[in-house]
Formats: C-alpha cells, sequence, structure tokens
C-alpha cells in the first residue's frame, strides 16, 4: 500500500511556515545557533492556552495545525511525534523552581508539560482526538521512527490520515551543555557559510515539522514517502553503502534511478567525512544538496529535510540556496546521520 504526503508544515530559522516560495528569501544567520522564526500563534491556538505554553508546544501545536488546514482535513486517524529532547525549557523551569523553593510549594504547570509526549497529547486535546497517540524518543531516529509507525498503521489498516511531526527546541542551558560537549563550534560564523569553514563543530539549530500521510491518492498530494529505514552505529563506510543500496534495492531503485540526494552535511569536519567519502565513491555523479546550514544541527532536523524534499518534488525545481544545478527531481533520498551513531535514509518520490 503506497503513502502519500497530503500536506506539510515547518516552522524553522527560515521563512517556511508562511512561505511566499519555496526558500525564495534565505535568512542569514551569523553566530553559533539558529532560532525558529515564530508565527503569529494566536491564528491557530486559543490566546487562553498560549500563555501556559513552552516555546516547543507552540511549534509544534502551531505547525499541526497549519498542517491539517493545508490538507483540508479537520480530524486526523492519529497523532504521531518523534523528539530527542521534549520540552526542555519546561523540564528546566521545573528543575530550577525545586531549588528555588527548596522542594516545597512547586507549581506543577512546568511539571506536567515536561513529558516528553506533551505536544502529541497537547494536539489531540485541542482536536478532541480520541485516536491512537504515540511519542517517540530515539535520540536522532526519534522523526523516522515516527514514520515507520504511521507506515506501518497504514498499511495494516488500523488507520489513515495520520498527522505525523518531529519537534525539538534550543534552549540558552541546553546550547551551552552541547557546546562544551563539542556539538557546536566556538567562533561566531555566517549560516550561509558553513560548509566552506572546514572546523569542528556545527551550528545549533530548533524547529518543528508536521507532514500530513495518507493511503488515499490525490492531485493535491505533494509527494510519494515511499520507504524509510534506520541503521545504528554501522562499522565502517562500507556498511553504509549496503545499507543504502538494499534499502534502494527494496523499493525496486539502484542508485542511478535517484535524482537528487539530500546529505546531513552539518560543517563539522569530523561528521561531514562520512558524507564527502560517499561523494567519491556510491554518490559520485549525484547531484547533492545540503540543508543544515538553513535549520541548524538538532536530533530531528531530518523533518526538515523531509518538508524540503516533498516541497522540492511538488514544484518541481529545488532552491539556488540547497544546490546550484537546476534539477527537477522525480526522486529524492534523503540520507542523514546524527553524531554518526544514528543513521536514517528516506525515499520521496513523485506521485
Amino acid at each position: 500500500m503506497k503513502t502519500y504526503i497530503r500536506a506539510a508544515s515547518c516552522i524553522s530559522p527560515q521563512n517556511t511556515f508562511e512561505e511566499t516560495g519555496l526558500l525564495n528569501e534565505v535568512v542569514e544567520y551569523t553566530g553559533t545557533r539558529l532560532k525558529a522564526i515564530e508565527p503569529d500563534y494566536k491564528a491557530f491556538i486559543d490566546p487562553k492556552l498560549i500563555r501556559r505554553m513552552s516555546h516547543i508546544i507552540k511549534m509544534g501545536v502551531a505547525a499541526a495545525q497549519d498542517c491539517l488546514n493545508k490538507s483540508g482535513i479537520e480530524m486526523p486517524g492519529a497523532i504521531i511525534t518523534g523528539t530527542a529532547y521534549g520540552c526542555l525549557e519546561d523540564t528546566i523551569s521545573f528543575l530550577t523552581r525545586i531549588i528555588e523553593m527548596q522542594e516545597e510549594m512547586l507549581p506543577p504547570t512546568a511539571f506536567i508539560q515536561s513529558t516528553h509526549n506533551t505536544v502529541a497529547a497537547q494536539i489531540a486535546l485541542m482536536l478532541k482526538c480520541h485516536g491512537y497517540n504515540n511519542t517517540f524518543v530515539h535520540k536522532g531516529m526519534s522523526f523516522e521512527n515516527a514514520l515507520i509507525d504511521a507506515i506501518m498503521l497504514i498499511n495494516e489498516g488500523e488507520a489513515n490520515n495520520i498527522l505525523v511531526g518531529g519537534t525539538d527546541e534550543m534552549t540558552d542551558a541546553s546550547f551551552t551543555i552541547l557546546t562544551r560537549l563539542g556539538l557546536y563550534k566556538r567562533q561566531p560564523i555566517s549560516n550561509l557559510a558553513l560548509f566552506a569553514d572546514e572546523s569542528k563543530g556545527s551550528i545549533g539549530g530548533e524547529g518543528a515539522a508536521f507532514f500530513l500521510l495518507s493511503d488515499e491518492f490525490s492531485a493535491d498530494n505533494l509527494a510519494e514517502l515511499t520507504g524509510v529505514k534506520t541503521f545504528y552505529k554501522p562499522k565502517d563506510n562500507e556498511a553504509i553503502e549496503q545499507q543504502i543500496n538494499a534499502f534502494l534495492s527494496a523499493n525496486a531503485l539502484k542508485i542511478e534511478d535517484i535524482d537528487l540526494v539530500i546529505t546531513g552535511k552539518n560543517g563539522d569536519i569530523k561528521n561531514d567525512a562520512v558524507y564527502q567519502q560517499l561523494s567519491n565513491s556510491l554518490f559520485a555523479g549525484k547531484i547533492l544538496a545540503n540543508y543544515k546550514h538553513l535549520c541548524g544541527e538538532y536530533p530531528t532536523s531530518s523533518s526538515f529535510a523531509l518538508w524540503l524534499a516533498a516541497n522540492c518534488i511538488k514544484n518541481g525545481e529545488v532552491p539556488d540556496t540547497v544546490v546550484k544545478e537546476n534539477v527537477q527531481p522525480k526522486k529524492i533520498l534523503v540520507y542523514n546521520h546524527y553524531q554518526n551513531i544514528y543513521h536514517s535514509l528516506t525515499l520521496v518520490t513523485a506521485c
């Protein structure tokens, strides 16, 4: 059974939410962290609820509601989200108050909203959706596992019109900790010059992207979600190539059939070595595109890549900021890894 992407919505450090075109006006940042451009939430969320919502909940709920509005579907059959860090802002707020108030008379709101499944639960509460509701917290492959779960539900006939999203936020505390761990650069850099600077670390990012998946063909569908695969700690590049070839073969394709490969290159010299080696072997001669200079590095950034791939296929063009070559892709392969531990492949094709 085929799975189609009916609609998609994305809140990111670029103007992707109320887009007038596909990344026509790229936003440049100079620093080591990209912050999401937030829309007017009052158009999507009751103002009385907004004041109790943290940053990630507002992003997730607004993106989900916008996705439903675009699809013309009022009630999804299931809601599935993927997040690595969950509601960091609420977690930090609660832990800080424990210390400040010496564990006495703690307000419960931050604790209640600090769990990882708060975004999916809040969407369900607002929609009054009593269907299947699940959140995957699998670090760098959280979003991909949410997609796989949705595809399985559709194939088994358990649900249709499934709302799937990937969300993660960046707080001052988490950014400081991850920078100390070497994930992000120590010196300011323009995000548009990210790949020209071969040094340690990437730039921090955040965002929320939601998709409505359906088994029904429609001329309004963005693209077909042909397949998703994850693999963990591959031994070497040869093992990665074997995984990619096996994935394409399972979908009756070869690497020659792929029009565009979107990679998770992020400006970290160690991280990008994997993609560099593949560009000289399996991906040699293929048109390669990058996206993390637009949204930054975070565990569910592949949701931004899927949003980009689906829109490239629907529009029949790829933005200049992503790739310089003129290409009208029909088959796009997204290959991403997070810290060379969590690897994922997503195949998106024209309907």
